[in-house]
Parts: C-alpha cells; sequence; structure tokens
C-alpha cells in the first residue's frame, strides 16, 4: 500500500476536522461538528453529522488527549454543533463503496474506541455524558450508549434510533444491540420494536423504554446537561491539581516494508505474508518516583511504549491486510522491564500512572481481538517478563528456545503481579487465568513461581509455553509451523482464533466482538445487504432493495 493510501492514526486537536474540544473546570466538552468535505476518502459528503473512520480517529485522540492532558477533568460530556442533529450514524454511502475488509476494521475501531469510554469510566474515573441535542441515529446512539448516561432533548422531534435493520439490511455495528439489552436493560420485546422501527422514540417514551436516562425542555436543556455533568464528576477520583502530560507526536518512520518507532519495530516479509513486530525495554535507570515520571512526560518509557504498539497494531490491521501472521518478539533485560513493573505496582494510584496502566491494558486488548495469526517466539536477548510477558500471553503459540548447554544465555522468562489482573482481558480475566481456565491448581503454580526467572524447560513445565525446542530443532520447528500457519484459509483461522482465545466468561464486550462481529461480518458479505439491489447499495438512490426471501 503506498503512501497516499495508508491510513495515519496520529492526529493533534489543531488538525481536528470533526471535533471541537473545550475545557471548563471537571468538564470537558467534545463537540460533534463534522465537516462534510473532510471524508477520509473520497465518494461521499458526512451529511448529518454522518462518521468515518476518520472521525472516530480524532474521537480516539481527543478521549486521549483528556485522559493524559487534562487530569483535572472528570466528565467529558458529547454533544453535536449542528442544529437539530446529534449524530446520524457511520455515513452509509462510505459503507456503501467500501470493500468488505474496510468496513469490518471501521467497526472493529469504532468498537474499540467506545469500548474505551467504559473502560476509562471502570478504571480510572472518568466519566461520560451524552447531550442529545438532535436526531441520533445509528452509530450516533451507540456512542450515546458508550457512555455512563444520556440525556435527550424533549424538543417534539429529536429521537434515539437504531434504524439499521429495516433501512440497510445489517445490524447496528457498533454494539448498539448488545447495550440496549445487556446495559441498559431495555425488555426485549420493546428492542424488537425499536431495532425494526425507522423513526425512533422520542420524549417520555425514551426514558419510560430505558433508552436514555433523562429528558429536558430545551429551554433547561444546558442547565440540565451541567447539572448531570457535574454530579457525574463528584464521583470521580481524578485530581484536581493534577500536572497534565502533553502527547508530543510520535516518532515513526514508515518504510516500504517496515515501521520503525523509538522502542516498536515492525518488519514485514511481504513473501512469507509474516510481520515481526519487536518491542524493546528500556534501557538503563528509569523514573522511579512521581516527580521524575512527570518531569519525563509522554517520554516515560511505558506510556511512549504503549503509545507506539498501538498505533503499530492500528496501522498494520487496517494497512495490511495481506500480511496474515504477526510474529512477536522482544529485545532488552530482564532487569529493565522488572523494574519498569516495579515502579507501575508502586505508584499505581496516582493518576497518570494508572491512566499509563489503562493503555497498556486497552493496547493488550487490541492484540486479543486482531484477525492475525500471533506466534511469540522467546528467543536469545527476549525480554518475556512481567509486562512484557502479556505480549506472549496474548499469542495464539509461544515458542521457547531451550540452550541447554548454554544456560547463561538460554531466554528465560519470568511472571510478576502484573501478570495477575492488572491488565485483564475484555472477559475480564487476566490472560494467565484465561490460559488455565482459571484451574486452582496451575494458577497457585504460577503464583509460586512469580518472581523466578524460568528457563524453556521449567516454563513448558508449567504450561507457560507451547513448545521448547532447543538450538538443534529451533529453527525448523518455527519455520515448519509457521509455514503451515500462512498457508491455511485466513477465514477460518480469524474465526478459530476469535474462539479459541476468549474461552472464558462471556459479558457485555466478548458479546459485542463474538456473537455481532460474527453475524455483522456475515451480513455485510450477503446479497440481501450488498448484492447489486441490496439495501445498503440502493439507500439513498430511490431504488426499493430486493431481498432473497430464504431464511438462512
Amino acid at each position: 500500500m503506498n503512501a497516499l493510501q495508508r491510513v495515519n492514526y496520529q492526529t493533534k486537536p489543531s488538525d481536528y476536522r470533526h471535533w471541537k474540544l473545550s475545557f471548563e473546570g471537571p468538564v470537558a466538552t467534545l463537540t460533534a461538528d463534522f465537516d462534510e468535505n473532510a471524508g477520509l476518502r473520497p465518494g461521499y459528503k458526512l451529511k448529518l453529522n454522518s462518521y468515518d473512520l476518520g472521525v472516530d480517529i480524532e474521537l480516539n485522540d481527543a478521549i486521549n488527549r483528556v485522559r493524559f492532558e487534562h487530569p483535572e477533568v472528570r466528565t467529558v460530556v458529547i454533544t453535536s454543533g449542528k442544529d437539530k442533529v446529534f449524530c446520524s450514524g457511520a455515513n452509509i454511502f462510505m459503507l456503501g463503496v467500501s470493500s468488505h475488509g474496510w468496513k469490518v476494521n471501521f467497526c472493529k475501531f469504532t468498537n474499540e474506541t467506545r469500548n474505551g469510554l467504559e473502560d476509562s469510566s471502570t478504571h480510572s474515573g472518568l466519566k461520560f455524558l451524552a447531550a442529545v441535542n438532535g436526531a441520533c441515529a445509528g452509530g450516533g446512539y451507540e456512542l450515546a450508549l458508550a457512555c455512563d448516561e444520556i440525556i435527550l432533548v424533549d424538543d417534539r422531534s429529536s429521537a434515539v434510533s437504531l434504524p439499521e435493520v429495516p433501512l440497510l439490511g445489517v445490524l447496528p455495528g457498533t454494539g448498539g444491540l448488545t447495550r440496549v439489552t445487556d446495559k441498559r436493560h431495555v425488555r426485549h420485546d420493546l428492542a424488537d420494536i425499536f431495532c425494526t422501527t425507522t423513526e425512533g422514540v422520542r420524549g417520555q417514551k425514551a426514558k419510560d423504554w430505558r433508552l436514555v436516562d433523562e429528558i429536558a425542555k430545551p429551554a433547561v436543556f444546558k442547565q440540565a446537561v451541567s447539572d448531570r455533568a457535574l454530579a457525574l464528576a463528584a464521583k470521580s477520583d481524578r485530581p484536581a491539581d493534577g500536572k497534565g502530560v502533553s502527547l508530543v507526536p510520535l516518532n515513526c518512520t514508515v518504510e516500504a516494508d517496515a515501521l520503525r518507532y523509538s522502542y516498536v519495530e515492525v518488519e514485514i516479509d511481504r513473501a512469507k505474508r509474516i510481520a515481526t513486530f519487536t518491542v524493546k525495554a528500556p534501557q538503563g535507570k528509569q523514573p522511579s518516583t512521581i516527580a521524575e515520571i512527570e518531569a519525563a512526560g509522554s517520554n516515560w518509557y511505558p506510556l511512549m511504549m504503549a503509545r507506539e504498539l498501538e498505533d503499530a497494531i492500528l496501522n498494520m490491521r487496517t494497512n495490511e491486510l495481506d500480511i496474515g501472521m504477526w510474529i512477536i518478539k522482544t529485545q532488552g533485560q530482564a532487569a529493565d522491564v522488572l523494574a519498569m513493573d516495579q515502579t507501575l505496582l508502586a505508584n499505581q494510584n496516582h493518576w497518570l500512572v494508572r491512566e499509563t496502566i489503562g493503555l497498556l491494558r486497552r493496547t493488550f486488548s487490541r492484540l486479543d481481538v486482531s484477525s492475525r495469526s500471533l506466534f511469540a517466539l522467546i528467543e536469545a536477548g527476549s525480554c518475556f517478563n512481567g509486562t512484557f510477558l502479556e505480549l506472549a500471553l496474548a499469542c495464539d503459540r509461544i515458542y521457547h528456545l531451550a540452550l541447554p548447554d548454554d544456560e547463561a544465555n538460554a531466554p528465560k522468562i519470568s511472571i510478576d503481579e502484573m501478570n495477575f489482573g492488572l491488565y485483564p482481558m475484555v472477559t475480564e480475566q487476566s490472560r494467565l487465568a484465561r490460559r488455565f481456565y482459571d484451574e486452582k491448581p496451575a494458577m497457585e503454580q504460577a503464583r509460586a513461581n512469580a518472581g523466578k526467572l524460568l528457563n524453556a524447560d521449567e516454563a513448558f513445565a508449567l504450561g507457560l509455553v507451547t513448545s521448547n525446542p532447543d538450538d538443534i530443532d529451533w529453527n525448523d520447528e518455527v519455520r515448519i509451523a509457521i509455514e503451515e500457519r500462512v498457508a491455511m484459509s485466513p477465514d477460518a483461522l480469524t474465526g478459530l482464533e476469535a474462539n479459541l482465545r476468549f474461552n472464558g466468561p462471556e459479558n457485555m464486550f466478548t458479546r459485542v466482538f463474538g456473537r455481532l462481529t460474527a453475524w455483522q461480518n456475515w451480513i455485510f458479505q450477503r446479497p440481501n445487504a450488498v448484492g447489486e439491489k441490496g439495501a445498503l447499495k440502493v439507500y439513498g438512490k430511490g431504488d426499493k432493495a430486493q431481498f432473497d426471501w430464504n431464511r438462512v
């Protein structure tokens, strides 16, 4: 993919075309005023505050700015700058002209962005209030659903709706169905009516059906939003006197077959359809006190590494669809990673450290839901220890090199407290608990060996790695495993990996990514949606959709 086609996930407020961010004490206001002529790709206009991937890239950036640059903010109000329109959802014409892969990756990123609002509310005390001041449809309502509370203006016209099924022949793509039931507990028969009508629900009925939390007449809407935002802020423990950290632009060099950051590198082998991610450990003495961490700002190693790894994952997911396997490697000294972990643990209640742990947690979760085969290679010079072990535990397989005749250079892994729940998956399980099905003997063994440097044979005996070939067999075993993997059907592998990676308890998030995404993937390829006369294709053209009436 050439540079003109690549999607860049880096932006900053001065470059925003779609969102306006303002601050007043503990409340930030994020105003949707999408530039209809600033779509990410040609062929559509973002009318009526409809959005595309570019809009959500800005939204993701804006929320990160609030998280890190404005610790005094406790509530984010999301509202609209357009008259009578809050947000009409994903741009239909964008979806109509997009490839299947583009649609799926777009939905995945928007899901992650909205899940991130709930993640921050749960773990960081940052609350979100949707001030719905106009028509709110589809993905616009899904954004509101991701907030802690929704206030709808009661002006006799503004309504909330999920019209995808009757209008477009597809499903709400960003968790709408799941949040209506699992989060807002809308009775299933009322949800059925709501999701199969186009006009939506407004006023008192919207509140009675639990689709919104409150309604307010136009004359008192602004005050009602302000009062509720301050009430939500009172529940937060984000510091009023915290010193924000400016998120400086990432140092990323994009080459024809590589991405190079300060601490993350991605090498692409196009002939083999493989990308190798190498995450480098910190080197030397690192900040360990709050004063030193604050002085380092966004250059503090864990924060910078997390930002770089997140950008690399997003970049590869969107821009390199043919690269079906990611090899995960690390480079550095175990002692340096473990020292970083001690700093994170000792200061985890400080807002900046807490936000950094949150970014690491969300970034590791992006690996979990990436539709790529993930193999970790633990080689000489690796440092899969503590936090870095999460990179391996996220993978489908882990190969650990045994050097029985060279103990000094034998790569060793280790478990520490970070691996027992500080970076939970979307199942709310740690990856260790997922690995061992939370079975008591295996988890107790893991606990008993925490802090020990484990060679390949020891790690294999504990069930922490998949295979422990020695240096004689290493090259052949790894090569054959990779070659066999990349020769398999990518569709089948995507389904296999998603099923096996999420073997733990189901919750709202796993249902969004599992049930919904699987169905949406199927529907996005069916003629009833995307055929020549499919509902998504003919929308806005004055033609009537022609359906194949067979129920499958």
